[in-house]
């Protein structure tokens, strides 16, 4: 049986992540900003032309940071477990699929397009 290729139903998010974010990550990044579900995009401040410290972030930045990547529901898991931007960063893959008790689907996305960015984005700024 050969399978074809429907469009989604579901609707692509308006917000967008700070371009200074994905320049780093090229064509990685550009194949996942067509994504839907929260996958890459999030709508961020941009702080003097550079993208916010998470370490700096409270619970309630890292609970915001994840509802305007469309994780409504998700983010209110971050709060429960009150993970902080310190926290976020020294989070395991397993931290999030396992720790946070949310559906496979989002914890992957969530780790893979967003906390996984986070600490990469993080430790190549603080290298520097």
């Amino acid at each position: 049986m050969l399978l074809m290729d429907e469009p989604s139903d579901q609707k692509q998010s308006s917000v967008k992540m700070p371009a200074d974010l994905l320049a780093s990550d090229s064509k990685e990044s550009a194949d996942m900003e067509n994504k839907t579900n929260g996958s890459v995009e999030t709508k961020n401040t941009v702080e003097n032309g550079q993208f916010p410290d998470p370490s700096e972030w409270a619970v309630t930045d890292v609970v915001d940071y994840f509802k305007a990547a469309g994780f409504e529901e998700q983010a209110d898991a971050f709060k429960d477990q009150e993970i902080d931007g310190k926290s976020l960063l020294l989070m395991t893959r397993n931290d999030v699929l396992t720790g946070l008790s949310i559906k496979l689907g989002p914890a992957l996305k969530i780790y893979e397009y967003h906390v996984k960015l986070l600490q990469t984005q993080h430790l190549k700024t603080n290298a520097a």
